[in-house]
């Protein structure tokens, strides 16, 4: 393979080429793009997913039931008195006294309605030491939480007065308020926080303030035309503000690594002397093809996503897939012509303490040379060392265990709301997360409907899945009955799990189930969560298939190498599982919990393992691809295998770290927010692109390069008919051809395309 025909230019060769000679033409093409790009999204609006199509099974058609019969559900609200030392029961005057204050006081708001005190509706707990005032709220459930304050300070007036009895609220509303006021910052913090973090790293990297500027300018414009875009494509696939957040994550990841990619190559021919414009496109010809193969990779592992069946995942997969087109493009059309037209001027702004540092960066890493030193030493034993050492970590994840986490999991006890919480669930088990029965039937008032109804609701009790009081709203003009039914188990989702279960398949097939025409999908937090849980286990395979072969494939067509392509896969695939080890250990098992700020919480959140998988495999593809693509380049050129597998990897570890630096600080941030979701999915991003960059990328994969020899480039004579994507060229040959001649070559105009070596 050393010697040949090679390839001068592939796509982004020819798009960097024709950037640096129509540079103010491509820098202007790129901002009325973004410019037009946010003026569509802002003139057509996002389309956000409705609720009932982030459900799936029996709640997604609860949700549909009631969203077509027009009914509106309000947010409803419940006051826990509770005597504090046990001495007070339900039945005492003082007790009563404060019931009948909290009712009256509620009610004066003005805010509220249909307000039912503890002693007509029976909501009083089995020891007599605890009671419930329920109410709803006024006006759109979505906005309840803006209005809820003057209610919850009416309570607060009646605590007050009441010393021996707790007396506080919860409900949609109150948690709506008490989440926005204590983390409603937390994600604009951490948005607004991750530019800088990466600005102050580039600064590091690049020591130059312009340079270190270009990189985040063009991540953020293509996050920009990026959010317009998805306004536009919101009316035919709608967003949600969760994609939003998933696309500036993964856009200022993926943007400032391929800028940075790009901008370290072309200082590095600098730095070896070539002129400007050859630099440039030597550039334009490794990094930006690495970047393309980068690109198209993580679009495929994001559209993943898409295989999932579920609202909320197609957004996210599709903003993702979004982003990441537009920062590929941009990084090897508009940069290309920004280099140009910047010239030396890139290298304005210089930071004289990190001169000395940054000259010496050039020459290649020394920490990196003397680790390769040893792994290519002994790589059998760099092999069996690390790779030991990553299925050790991965080890956990065999026991891992998802479930939407409850109010206490994701916030701890620390809020006033969550211990409300926890007291109404011991209380009055389930009462606070109730299973929803949505029963449609062609006439809810017809006899054999209203028994049945009545039959459920003592059926429910006696089959020990709810203790009660079970509650039965009828809304006689949509035919359709809302069944409220607390669940024994509470905020332990196993136990509600076993509950949700006798009643879907115990209690309503021998009631509800046995009236024609009568349909009666049982919904609430607690079947929401098994639901969603079952749709993505069932979306697991399709999607790790969708996205292990299409990358295979690929890396097949990009290196023109069966062995790259395995090799890829598999490295990739210990990445991943020793990011799932991690979180398995700290969150589920709670080791080391507290060095990052969170604790074990018995569980993972359901969506994202799935979630994970695709963003690690379509990001640790960017490390990757430049570092085989430096290694193939240097065997193209004539060295030998073992020389070339050095030089990639030495002459990439600078910028793959500064990358992994940025990305690892990145993704922290979110780590430090309050919810413990959030702080999952920070530490496993973080955790994988570290051992991604490390371990993997500095060790497993130049050992196993190592050992394979000249088999890294093996390709069955079977499949030389495939489409040859290479499109490599040599700083040699672009070199020659700057010049206008030198050597055995074939020139043709700058659109022709073949160069013997």
């Amino acid at each position: 393979m050393g010697n040949g025909e090679i390839r001068v230019r592939g796509l982004a060769a020819r798009a960097g080429g024709w950037s640096a000679r129509h540079r103010w033409a491509a820098v202007g093409i790129w901002v009325l793009f973004v410019v037009l790009a946010m003026g569509a999204g802002s003139a057509a609006g996002r389309v956000d997913v409705k609720d009932s199509d982030q459900l799936s099974g029996e709640t997604h058609t609860a949700a549909r039931i009631i969203e077509d019969a027009g009914i509106d559900e309000p947010a409803s609200e419940t006051v826990l008195i509770q005597a504090k030392d046990g001495t007070l029961k339900a039945t005492d005057a003082g007790f009563r006294a404060a019931v009948t204050e909290v009712v009256r006081a509620v009610r004066d708001t003005g805010r509220v309605t249909d307000v039912t005190s503890p002693y007509d509706t029976g909501t009083i707990s089995r020891d007599g030491r605890s009671a419930l005032v329920r109410f709803d709220m006024r006006g759109d459930a979505d906005t309840a939480g803006e209005r809820v304050e003057p209610v919850l300070k009416a309570v607060e007036g009646v605590q007050q007065d009441h010393e021996e009895l707790r007396i506080a609220e919860i409900g949609g509303a109150s948690m709506m308020k008490t989440f926005d006021d204590a983390f409603g910052d937390d994600f604009q913090k951490a948005e607004l926080s991750a530019v800088p973090v990466a600005l102050g790293i580039l600064l590091i990297a690049f020591g130059a303030l312009v340079a270190a500027l270009l990189p985040v300018l063009l991540a953020i414009t293509a996050i920009m035309a990026t959010m317009g875009l998805m306004g536009v494509v919101s009316h035919v696939m709608p967003m949600s503000d969760t994609a939003n957040s998933v696309m500036l994550l993964v856009g200022l990841a993926v943007g400032v690594d391929y800028c940075l990619f790009y901008l370290r190559r072309e200082r590095e021919e600098r730095a070896a002397g070539r002129d400007a414009r050859t630099a440039l496109r030597i550039a334009a010809a490794t990094s930006g093809r690495a970047i393309v193969v980068s690109g198209v990779t993580v679009c495929v592992a994001m559209a993943g996503m898409l295989f999932t069946g579920i609202a909320e995942f197609e957004a996210m997969g599709l903003a993702s897939l979004m982003v990441v087109a537009v920062a590929m493009v941009g990084s090897v059309t508009v940069l290309p012509a920004l280099l140009s037209l910047l010239g030396e001027r890139v290298e304005k702004g210089r930071l004289p303490f990190l001169r000395r540092r940054s000259r010496r960066a050039s020459g290649g890493s020394r920490f990196w040379s003397a680790v390769l030193d040893r792994v290519l030493a002994r790589p059998v034993l760099s092999v069996l060392v690390a790779t030991g050492a990553l299925l050790a970590v991965a080890a956990p994840a065999v026991g891992m265990k998802t479930q939407n986490l409850t109010l206490d999991q994701e916030f701890g006890h620390s809020l006033p709301i969550v211990q409300t919480y926890d007291r109404v669930n011991e209380a009055f088990p389930g009462g606070s997360e109730p299973a929803e029965v949505v029963v449609k039937a062609d006439d809810i008032n017809a006899p054999e409907v209203k028994s049945a109804l009545a039959d459920f609701r003592e059926q429910a009790i006696s089959s020990g899945a709810s203790r009660g009081p079970v509650e039965i709203k009828l809304h006689d003009a949509q035919d359709v009955a809302l069944v409220y039914v607390p669940l024994v188990g509470g905020s332990d989702q196993d136990r509600a799990g076993a509950s949700l279960d006798t009643l879907r398949d115990e209690v309503r097939p021998a009631t509800l189930g046995k009236v024609d025409g009568v349909r009666a999908p049982i919904s609430g937090q607690v079947a929401g969560s098994k639901d969603f849980n079952d749709q993505l286990v069932g979306s697991v395979l399709p999607v790790f298939a969708f996205v292990v072969a299409f990358a295979f494939l690929l890396m097949l067509l990009s290196f023109r190498s069966l062995t790259v392509a395995l090799t890829s896969i598999v490295l990739n695939l210990l990445s991943v599982g020793a990011a799932y080890g991690i979180l398995v250990a700290v969150f589920q098992h709670g080791w080391g919990a507290s060095l990052v700020g969170a604790e074990g919480v018995g569980a993972i959140i359901t969506w994202l393992p799935l979630f994970l998988f695709v963003i690690l495999f379509g990001l640790s593809m960017d490390y990757h691809v430049f570092v085989v693509s430096r290694i193939r380049e240097a065997r193209l050129r004539g060295r030998s295998t073992p020389d070339a597998i050095r030089h990639g990897v030495v002459t990439t570890a600078g910028v793959v770290t500064s990358a992994a630096v940025i990305m690892v600080a990145v993704f922290a941030i979110f780590g430090t927010l309050s919810m413990q979701s959030m702080k999952q999915m920070g530490v496993g991003l973080a955790a994988a692109v570290l051992i991604d960059a490390t371990i993997i990328r500095g060790v497993l994969l130049p050992a196993v390069m190592s050992l394979l020899g000249e088999r890294n480039w093996y390709l069955p004579k079977w499949l030389h008919r495939l489409p040859d994507l290479t499109h490599d060229e040599s700083p040699e040959a672009v070199t020659r051809e700057a010049r206008g001649g030198g050597g055995a070559r074939d020139s043709r105009d700058d659109e022709g395309e073949r160069v013997g070596v």
